[in-house]
């Protein structure tokens, strides 16, 4: 009895036990229901609920005239889940027959590419790019599993025009450089975000009335820059730089009136849709944040403090040594020329070095420095561009005995290339300065107006009267007689100055140079100030040969463009270069008597010897065609030339048929700019050049009226 009452309580205890189970269970389940119900669902609700960013579309940035030059391009991306397929065969076939209708792939290389992904994948990507139509159509399936996946990218659609402007992006869609960093806040905008679900597998998915914040999308720029004027400037550029042989070069295009830029190109440049591969080096805007030493293009600071400070009068004559140096506190100063008296005009037209000075230490240091400064030397000019670099000038303090002749002709102060350039441009525009700007105004995705840019004024550098001074001054550089004739456009007042400059490198200056022209145009109404500067050109060392070679391409495109720019043919000057007597003398008789039977000039000779010795009427005069003229043949005293070298002939006054036959007869090459009568040539009559070498001549065609006349004297 015992033995079975304790079997049977054992029995109970082990059903109460079971019993107990369940009822633990069914009071578990109505706690977590209905004592900590809400507590529960609500730290469900937060688990299983998340935020999407929804990513706000990059602003636009446009030329003056409305062109995109930056954009967004959208790049569909298609990938798989094998392991969430509902229906694996019949989703398989359904995308892979999708896809092959879009692209050049059969459906056989998307099932053969699914089904042969590792076990364990998760994501297998079908495709990279695929069109629009393609991501569309594959939504429409509604497969689960099917990953579609949007990337923006940032498109320039000129490759490679105006990059230093705009700038590049990371792969994160910020800007890195130019306005694409400098605008980076107002180009990207703000992103939205959508609230959505996670399922018991951590996968995402939307939901019918879910909570969303739409996304800011970012504002458009519309700039100054005219694109087909950086086109220009750009092959110019590329071009001079070929031609001259010159390591880098930098080219700015600028409204004097405004401040404008509307045109900025740096060579080597970069393409900035393809960063990755992209040079530290070629990523530098030099046109802002390279310093130079500017040379004689800072001889404007010398001109406009010594004209209106009255220390030098128009008609004063400055004599030159002999032989073109002279020393100043013990050091050296050279002209590239001994160049003789000069008035003040020449001074600054041949770019006289010792003339300049000598004006500059009638000012006092404190003054000189002070107009620098008002020229805008010393600071930066504040453009909207990242990296500018503010130069360097110092302060009469810190100045030597030396320092300002040496600073009048561009030395001891250095530059940023946009700075030379404002420089020159408020002297375009009457004396008033103008901050340099490249955004006009900024526009929100609806095309409203959100901020527009005025021009500013920053200071008045000179009065006007001094500026109606030095406008015939800085003109006449660019003629014939100047530094700059090879700037010259036929029919188009070109005012600006040249520079050379050795660079100082390592504590001390090195034969490399740079070579700088600075202009503006028309001279009677400016409307565009251009800066041309090429590194190390190889072809010549002077800025006017080499930079204001591509200036002159430049101008003239430039130029041709609208119709606000009234070029002139210079008809009455072309008469008279047509009508002047070439220079003979030095040639043999055979050439001298080829070129005038070549020109239709009767003459008649005289004396016997190897050379032209007299002429008459002499180089440069004008000639009856009805009275032959007189050559006097003998020996030359002057050395002849090396063997190896020839002595380079005066060709002004040829046509460029005549210039090729003398100058091959001499054993030299020749490379023509313009057609018609050569009116200047490089290297100068006289000069002597290895056989071999090219000479460069410049001509300007005459009109059909005048070639009648001429013909029929």
């Amino acid at each position: 009895m015992n033995e079975r009452s304790s079997i049977m309580g054992r029995m109970f205890l082990l059903l109460g036990l079971i019993l107990l189970l369940p009822a633990g269970i069914l009071l578990q389940m109505l706690r977590i229901n209905i004592v900590e119900g809400d507590g529960f669902r609500e730290l469900w609700n937060s688990q299983a609920i998340d935020y999407v960013s929804i990513p706000a579309q990059r602003g636009h940035i446009y030329d003056a005239n409305g062109s995109v030059l930056a954009t967004n391009t959208v790049i569909y991306k298609v990938a798989l889940d094998p392991h969430s397929l509902n229906n694996r065969e019949n989703d398989i076939t359904q995308i892979s027959e999708t896809l092959s209708r879009h692209t050049t792939r059969n459906a056989h290389f998307y099932r053969n590419r699914i089904r042969s992904a590792p076990p364990q994948s998760k994501y297998v990507v079908l495709e990279n790019r695929i069109p629009v139509q393609a991501f569309e159509d594959l939504s429409e399936l509604n497969i689960r599993g099917l990953i579609l996946e949007e990337e923006y990218r940032r498109n320039y659609n000129f490759g490679s025009l105006a990059a230093h402007v705009l700038g590049f992006m990371n792969h994160n869609m910020d800007g890195m450089a130019g306005l694409e960093s400098r605008y980076n806040d107002i180009l990207r905008g703000t992103d939205g975000e959508q609230q959505v679900r996670k399922d018991r597998f951590n996968q995402i998915f939307a939901y019918v009335g879910a909570p969303r914040k739409l996304p800011q999308q970012g504002y458009s720029l519309h700039t100054t820059i005219d694109a087909q004027i950086q086109a220009i400037v750009e092959e110019e550029l590329e071009a001079g730089i070929d031609r001259h042989r010159a390591q880098k070069g930098t080219a700015i295009v600028m409204d004097p009136r405004t401040g404008a830029i509307k045109a900025m190109a740096n060579l080597p440049t970069f393409n900035p849709n393809s960063p990755a591969t992209i040079e530290n080096e070629n990523r530098r805007n030099f046109a802002v944040a390279d310093i130079i030493e500017p040379g004689s293009t800072f001889k404007i600071t010398t001109a406009l403090a010594a004209v209106e400070q009255n220390v030098v009068q128009f008609d004063e004559l400055f004599e030159t040594p002999e032989n073109g140096r002279t020393t100043i506190h013990g050091q050296i100063m050279r002209d590239h020329n001994p160049l003789g008296t000069l008035d003040f005009t020449d001074v600054f037209a041949r770019s006289s070095n010792i003339a300049t000075s000598e004006i500059a230490m009638r000012l006092k240091p404190e003054t000189f420095y002070q107009y620098a400064r008002n020229l805008g030397f010393g600071t930066p000019t504040q453009i909207d561009l990242p990296g500018e670099r503010g130069g360097r000038l110092q302060r009469p303090y810190e100045w030597s005995r030396v320092t300002l002749p040496w600073m009048s002709i561009g030395y001891e102060v250095q530059a940023t290339p946009l700075q030379l350039l404002q420089a020159y441009a408020a002297m375009a525009n009457n004396g008033m300065m103008m901050k340099p700007y490249v955004v006009e105004s900024v526009t929100d995705e609806f095309g409203n107006i959100r901020q527009q840019r005025k021009p500013k004024t920053v200071r008045r550098v000179a009065k006007e009267e001094t500026i109606e001074k030095l406008m015939p001054v800085f003109e006449k550089v660019v003629s014939d007689s100047g530094t700059a004739g090879w700037a010259a456009v036929d029919g188009l007042r070109i005012a600006g100055k040249t520079g050379t400059a050795q660079k100082y490198i390592d504590g001390r200056y090195q034969t490399r140079y740079r070579a700088t022209f600075v202009g503006f145009f028309p001279v009677e109404n400016p409307e565009y100030a251009i800066l041309v500067l090429l590194d190390e050109p190889r072809t010549s060392i002077f800025g006017g040969f080499t930079a204001g070679s591509v200036f002159k391409q430049i101008a003239t495109r430039v130029s041709g463009l609208g119709n606000t720019i009234q070029r002139s043919l210079p008809q009455e000057d072309l008469a008279e270069i047509q009508q002047v007597t070439p220079n003979l003398r030095g040639l043999s008789p055979d050439e001298a008597k080829t070129l005038l039977r070549m020109k239709n000039i009767p003459f008649s000779t005289s004396g016997d010897g190897k050379f032209v010795t007299q002429q008459n009427p002499v180089a440069g005069d004008h000639f009856n065609g009805n009275t032959p003229l007189q050559l006097e043949f003998g020996s030359m005293n002057s050395d002849s030339a090396p063997e190896g070298y020839s002595e380079i002939p005066d060709l002004r006054h040829l046509n460029m048929r005549q210039a090729t036959y003398l100058l091959l007869r001499r054993g030299l090459n020749i490379e023509t700019v313009g057609s018609g009568t050569v009116y200047a040539q490089f290297p100068e009559a006289g000069d002597l050049m290895q056989k071999g070498r090219t000479v460069t001549v410049r001509g300007r065609a005459q009109s059909l009226n005048q070639s009648g006349s001429i013909a029929s004297n």
